[in-house]
């Protein structure tokens, strides 16, 4: 695999100008430099590849640097990185495709090859998530912190995606935003869709575009969960409702089960004795409340509700604080569980 790569790695560089402009479609050519915003095509000139050098070593044809974030490599990582691929398969078959090779025969005759991932699919929902990053340090945490949520210990089923494609609706060119991506699962842990919330590009809010939310995958009866259930937890609708609620209930399993319909019909564990729900102040929140309040106790499993002041918890936490969000929630939980999941 790795001659095969450094062939098309060779390969390619001697065609580097017009690989440029193929992938990298939003640069221009700049004197012995292609220039563009990044390796997954973003407008700008933080990124620049060379058109001209050595084939291997320093300075080689096709190697680049953007100055903006270090990365650096060569062209099979801009057809990688701009066509989104996971899979070294994947790019080294599109690099044949671009030079119009012979696809390479399996190394495993009697294994079939893998077909295309279908938009919106279960496998798209879970490529996208491993192609995400963990949130540290990210514009994740800069969005959320901007929503007043501060503590985001327990949150590895969320991840950042500096590049994620967002379609708009109609003719419109697709487009790449930074973009928080939660991981939708079901009781045992699979995976079995994904979150998108587009952000804007310094994380401060959301991204300026008509749909800044979107799942794909299998969502009816899965959540973004947060913490291992055992008897007790909280659910709700959006993310950052429950990671608000978490800023108070560090210690208490949460879902996110993304939307009122959703919520109503969430796949509750067998081991549940006593369910919070966190409803948003509207007619959708009240009814998904009722339906999963009734669900729950037809299942033996006593149901409570957390109602906000406003909104929802998130509104609450930013209009006042999170000392008025944990007395507001002491006098709503259960008083049994005032010593378990609460610090106040």
């Amino acid at each position: 695999m790795a001659r095969d790569a450094s062939e098309l790695s060779r390969r390619l560089a001697q065609n580097v100008e017009a690989v440029c402009r193929h992938y990298l479609s939003s640069g221009r050519r700049q004197g012995r430099y292609w220039l563009v915003g990044d390796v997954r095509n973003t407008p700008g000139r933080s990124m620049f590849v060379r058109l001209s050098g050595p084939d291997f070593g320093p300075g080689a044809a096709g190697h680049w640097t953007d100055a903006a974030s270090f990365e650096h490599g060569d062209l099979l990582d801009v057809i990688r990185e701009s066509c989104g691929f996971v899979d070294f398969r994947d790019v080294a078959d599109e690099a044949r495709r671009f030079l119009r090779l012979p696809r390479a025969e399996p190394h495993n005759a009697s294994k079939p090859v893998r077909a295309p991932v279908t938009a919106g699919s279960l496998e798209a929902a879970q490529r996208l998530f491993a192609m995400s990053q963990p949130i540290s340090g990210t514009l994740v945490v800069t969005y959320l912190r901007n929503r007043s949520i501060t503590d985001l210990r327990g949150t590895a089923s969320l991840r950042f995606h500096p590049r994620c494609f967002h379609l708009p609706e109609g003719n419109g060119p697709t487009e790449t935003w930074p973009a928080m991506v939660a991981a939708v699962t079901d009781l045992e842990g699979r995976i079995t869709g994904a979150h998108r919330t587009w952000l804007a590009r310094d994380g401060v809010g959301k991204a300026p575009i008509g749909t800044q939310r979107k799942a794909m995958g299998d969502l009816l009866g899965h959540a973004v969960r947060f913490g291992a259930v055992d008897d007790v937890m909280a659910v709700g609708e959006g993310i950052e409702t429950i990671l608000s609620l978490r800023c108070a209930l560090p210690a208490m399993p949460m879902a996110a089960a993304l939307s009122a319909n959703h919520l109503a019909a969430l796949l509750l564990p067998l081991t549940l004795r006593r369910l919070y729900i966190a409803r948003d102040a509207d007619a959708a929140g009240e009814m998904a409340f009722s339906a999963l309040r009734e669900r729950a106790e037809a299942a033996g499993i006593e149901a409570r509700a957390l109602s906000p002041r406003m909104g929802d918890f998130n509104e609450d936490l930013r209009a006042f604080d999170l000392d008025a969000l944990r007395a507001a929630l002491h006098i709503q939980l259960a008083p049994q569980d005032l010593c378990c999941y609460t610090d106040f």
